[in-house]
């Protein structure tokens, strides 16, 4: 029995980020989960499958294993497919939050750490900019973040004085139930956020908010290697607490393009130009790479877009799993115009491979021999 490669299964490349990796599991579990597919047996298959994917490829040790020995390597390992046979709770509720429009709050849809009667999550996140060399080499960068800290004035409450009220929408029970299908989710309720209770008068000292904030200059390692959507823990430096603790930073990146290497993964293409006569001849010539210059050795006759790859010359992978390729594709250049030296020099060295140079007239003889035939049969009749 053939099985379908988990990469395939995830619509995924082998080369994917965990990110890559999460929303497309998110959008195709979305499109087949049970609950939208009543009674469709093609889709509940097609459900589990991904979920089995799913569950090795977001483990690296799994992924790892995968990749080298396939889903043989797996067995024994406790491998389970389907819904609930290892899926980790977090994605089922961040799928389940994402399919009815619920929400758990804070950052990556996932519960986040709250102290009580607190208007916010003590992990934060924000996109961070980086450019292309200070990805591939890592770097040491200073930003400038603002973190909150609870309102002494109200107790973090937002409510002057610290006076609340027991909110009527939800009669502070703090959550409202709603119905889909013949299912029941309770979420937070709307009006109070959760709390159950609500703000009578606002604090004059935060306007309502419940907390200030605060500037803060901190230096963020960024490891070699990482790229796009990628995301990096700094802890402790997230909001305060009432209790004075701190949360989490997350930064996710976002990496500028440069203008003459192309990222694909680990590995690296860039393009070089090469004049038509490198290319006949198959000459050597030098190349940048990201660390400084190579030689690269044209085959005689090297053709219009050939590529030629080095290994270990790309980029360290983020987790330590060595360094991908340099891929080196070639652009033959031609002249835009020609003198009358270089034009009887070209007419003389093509005159110089004699029938070599008009591989046409070989290649023609027969179609020509067939049409003048087409032609005289039309005059007989």
């Amino acid at each position: 029995m053939t099985e379908i490669d988990y990469y395939e299964i995830l619509e995924v490349s082998r080369s994917c980020n965990g990110s890559e990796l999460k929303k497309s599991y998110r959008k195709l579990a979305m499109k087949y989960h049970p609950d939208r597919n009543p009674d469709d047996q093609e889709a509940e298959e097609k459900f589990k499958a991904l979920s089995e994917a799913y569950e090795v490829l977001k483990d690296e040790k799994k992924r790892s294993i995968y990749d080298q020995y396939g889903k043989a390597g797996l067995d024994g390992r406790g491998m389970g497919g389907g819904f609930g046979g290892g899926q980790n709770m977090d994605d089922i509720m961040d799928m389940f939050n994402s399919m009815f429009g619920g929400a758990t709050g804070g950052f990556g849809g996932r519960q986040q750490r709250r102290e009580s009667n607190q208007k916010y999550n003590l992990d934060f996140e924000m996109e961070f900019p980086l450019k292309f060399h200070e990805a591939v080499f890592g770097c040491d960068k200073e930003i400038n973040i603002k973190y909150k800290v609870s309102c002494d004035d109200c107790g973090g409450t937002g409510a002057e004085d610290g006076k609340l009220e027991t909110c009527d929408y939800c009669n502070g029970q703090g959550q409202v139930v709603m119905k889909q299908g013949f299912m029941s989710f309770a979420q937070p309720c709307p009006k109070c956020h959760g709390e159950g209770q609500k703000i009578a008068s606002s604090c004059g000292s935060c306007s309502g908010r419940g907390y200030h904030e605060e500037p803060e200059t901190i230096t963020i390692n960024i490891p070699a290697g990482v790229d796009t959507g990628n995301r990096l823990r700094a802890a402790g430096h997230g909001n305060q607490s009432k209790s004075g603790t701190r949360g989490d930073l997350y930064l996710t990146f976002n990496v500028e393009q440069d203008e003459h290497f192309v990222r694909d993964g680990n590995n690296v293409y860039i393009e070089v130009p090469v004049f038509f006569t490198q290319a006949v001849l198959g000459q050597s010539i030098t190349i940048p790479c990201l660390d400084g210059e190579l030689e690269l050795d044209l085959k005689v006759g090297t053709k219009d877009k050939a590529q030629f790859a080095f290994r270990d010359e790309g980029i360290a992978d983020v987790h330590g799993h060595g360094k991908g390729q340099l891929v080196a594709q070639v652009k033959i250049v031609y002249p835009k115009k020609l003198n009358d030296e270089q034009k009887e020099l070209l007419v003389k060295l093509q005159e110089t491979f004699g029938v070599e140079s008009k591989p046409h007239t070989s290649k023609f003889d027969a179609t020509f021999s067939k049409v003048t035939d087409w032609f005289k049969s039309r005059k007989e009749d």
